[in-house]
């Protein structure tokens, strides 16, 4: 099996920190995803290995194992095993060597094992899949409401269920569905990333929303009936007389859904910009005159 630098295919130093590594890997993963280069088969190649190296050194335990064995990490365990013993027969710390099928296992594992596999007790020993990471890209209305979507790992599709008010950032856990277990051991999990791209005149936090809205000096002074937006469509708020510049108002419920929480919304947070005019007619100079000696 030929050794993969990790570190080398996203582009970073061995001494990268987690935030680093998580920047360089979004980058690449972009840069090579499927739906940016349809029919690219190097591309694809590429943008698996990308997230195979994300999978190990985002993972504090796993990219201590890399470190000390390199592409065989999964079976560092078991090498730490066969140190332990001491022995220098064929009994490595408990497993013993058997003929097997070489195929499922590296020229690192192999160096140190023999060709073959190895048994503890007489039984095959049986390893978990690898892990597999991938990133989701959506805009954030589609996910307002809980959907289902399917997906291609490695020429698998699998069918997920996209909870609501999921964050930008946020990863979940598919169980089974990552790379298959060696000599009958159970598969890896998959590890999906979300990346919510905000698309809407809305700032959100959690599951509160923010905006703000212009409204006329006259608007503040005397108030009024105005109409703005929310993610359902428009509704009718009432400005009072006197609102002054930078004052908010929490229209409750009118926000994101609340992650897992069906039917349960967050807030609209509005904060009011008061226009003050650049350009007035004779007319309303001479209005504000008037006002200007009352002191207002």
């Amino acid at each position: 099996m030929e050794f993969i630098d990790y570190y080398k295919v996203l582009g970073v130093d061995n001494k990268a920190t987690a935030a680093e590594i998580k920047k360089s890997y979004r980058k690449l993963a972009r840069k090579y995803h499927p739906d940016v280069n349809p029919n690219d088969a190097e591309a694809e190649k590429k943008f698996k290995q990308i997230n195979e190296a994300h999978e190990v050194l985002s993972d504090p335990d796993k990219r201590k194992k890399y470190d000390e064995y390199g592409k065989d990490w999964q079976h560092a365990d078991a090498f730490e095993q066969a140190k332990k013993s001491g022995r220098q027969r064929q009994d490595y710390g408990g497993y013993t060597y058997s003929q097997g099928s070489a195929e499922d296992f590296s020229d690192f594992f192999e160096s140190m094992f023999g060709q073959g596999g190895f048994r503890s007790q007489g039984r095959r020993v049986k390893f978990r899949g690898q892990d597999y990471n991938a990133e989701l890209q959506l805009p954030l209305m589609e996910v307002y409401q809980s959907k289902k979507q399917t997906l291609t790992i490695n020429d698998k599709n699998i069918r997920i269920s996209i909870p609501a008010g999921i964050e930008d950032g946020q990863t979940i856990k598919i169980k089974g569905h990552g790379g298959p277990g060696i000599d009958g051991g159970p598969s890896g999990d998959l590890y999906i990333t979300f990346n919510i791209k905000n698309n809407t005149a809305f700032k959100r936090v959690g599951s509160n929303l923010y905006k703000t809205i212009p409204i006329t000096l006259s608007q503040a002074v005397l108030g009024g009936e105005l109409l703005v937006d929310t993610l359902e469509g428009k509704v009718k708020l009432n400005i009072k007389p006197g609102t002054q510049n930078g004052a908010k108002v929490k229209l409750k419920g009118k926000g994101f859904p609340k992650y897992k929480q069906e039917g349960n919304f967050g807030d609209l947070i509005l904060t009011f910009e008061v226009k003050i005019p650049t350009r007035l007619t004779t007319e309303q100079k001479g209005l504000f005159e008037a006002l200007k000696k009352t002191n207002i």
